[in-house]
């Protein structure tokens, strides 16, 4: 399985063609489905990282959106024009919505095979899901923005499989002993501690952005 961070606060290397920006989007392939996980901020900025990345949005087959924030869902009208065949799974319906169906998660379900969604978890001020992703060496878990906090998260994950790995915007976390054990933690997004995160774990923690590519 593969993902390949489509937008992100930071650009990771040093490619002129990608663009970053506030917000978070990441494609997951597995070789028998694509599946993206939120859509970024703005469609231009979101459709040219897919460009200068190789990425033909018409293989998309199911879109998740973890949480209803403009930074998380603002390129999926873009996308809903441009491309056709996928579903949205979303925590709540959007009554302006065209083009695809939506799909209201509440609990665990399974998104596509070795991709799992957490379910809908409360929070303020949005509630979230999660996926959790079936690796060689174990379940990675993929975050939006971690609003109900990141050891909630863990642990409803935690009733689909045994984490090994976190990926995404942590928001807030501070309490960093939660992460430890994690084979693999790579901070984005709205990560405040983020610099925090990878000096504490220099042997585990890795930084992201827009153009990284994660086998799982």
């Amino acid at each position: 399985m593969k993902l390949t961070v489509l937008y992100d606060n930071e650009v990771y290397g040093k490619d002129p063609d990608l663009r970053a920006d506030w917000g978070f989007s990441c494609l997951i392939e597995t070789g028998e489905n694509t599946v993206l996980f939120d859509t970024g901020a703005k469609g231009g900025i979101f459709f040219s990282n897919m460009g200068a990345l190789g990425i033909d949005p018409s293989n998309i087959d199911r879109v998740v959106i973890s949480h209803e924030h403009w930074d998380h869902n603002g390129g999926l009208r873009k996308l809903s024009k441009a491309a056709s065949g996928f579903d949205v799974i979303r925590t709540g319906r959007d009554p302006t919505a065209s083009n695809y169906e939506q799909l209201v998660v509440n609990g665990p379900m399974e998104v596509r095979k070795d991709i799992w969604t957490t379910g809908k978890l409360e929070a303020e001020p949005v509630d979230e899901q999660s996926l959790v992703l079936r690796g060689e060496k174990g379940w990675y878990v993929l975050v939006g923005c971690s609003h109900p906090g990141v050891g909630t998260i863990l642990k409803a994950a935690e009733s689909i499989g045994p984490s090994v790995g976190l990926i995404g915007g942590f928001h807030g976390l501070s309490d960093l002993g939660i992460l430890e054990g994690l084979d693999r933690i790579y901070p984005m997004h709205c990560t405040v501690m983020k610099d925090g995160i990878l000096k504490h774990f220099p042997g585990s923690a890795s930084r992201g952005g827009v153009g990284l590519e994660i086998v799982i």
